[in-house]
């Protein structure tokens, strides 16, 4: 018994720290033999503010159908972003996604996070509280948090670069 309480408790524990927020809802429309069908797409970016997050998107007849599919695709699709003691990146980075490029450059502590629209919701939900970024090219919503996502995955902390390079980690800083 004392097994099943704190499997539970883990469970709802995870399910408490994860945020979600809706970017944009769009009502879309499909041609059918009838007429038109219309439906709802959610772009929903989810994360722990703990270096993990998330973009996905749904698409349903109601709108909350749509953004429950759009959860469900942002949990499928977490990265793991490797924060430091400033909460900023590590290195500049590029992102690109479609037609939208995304630059990011680590910041100072108090920086806070300088980015607009789709970006700034990704960074926030990632957990990074110091960075610069700037949104190039579309203005696509979705676009610009995959192109996001993509300059996150990008990078690479000091430790893993000396592991990938087989030299110890005192070489780099050298």
């Amino acid at each position: 018994m004392a097994n099943r309480r704190s499997k539970k408790g883990r469970a709802k524990e995870k399910e408490t720290n994860w945020q979600e927020r809706v970017i944009q809802i769009r009502r879309v429309s499909k041609v059918v033999k009838g007429g038109k069908k219309l439906s709802f797409r959610a772009i929903v970016v989810v994360g722990n503010e703990r270096g993990q997050v998330g973009v996905g998107v749904g698409k349903a007849a109601d709108v909350i159908g749509a953004v429950r599919k759009g959860v469900v695709d942002a949990k499928k699709h977490l990265i793991d972003v490797s924060l430091n003691k400033a909460s900023s990146i590590a290195h500049i980075t590029n992102g690109r996604s479609g037609g939208a490029k995304v630059i990011m450059r680590p910041a100072a502590p108090g920086t806070g996070v300088i980015a607009g629209g789709a970006v700034r919701t990704v960074l926030e939900l990632a957990g990074i509280k110091n960075i610069l970024a700037k949104q190039l090219g579309s203005n696509n919503p979705l676009n610009n948090a995959r192109a996001a996502i993509d300059a996150l995955e990008q990078i690479r902390t000091f430790s893993q670069v000396a592991r990938e390079r087989e030299i110890p980690l005192e070489q780099i800083y050298a």
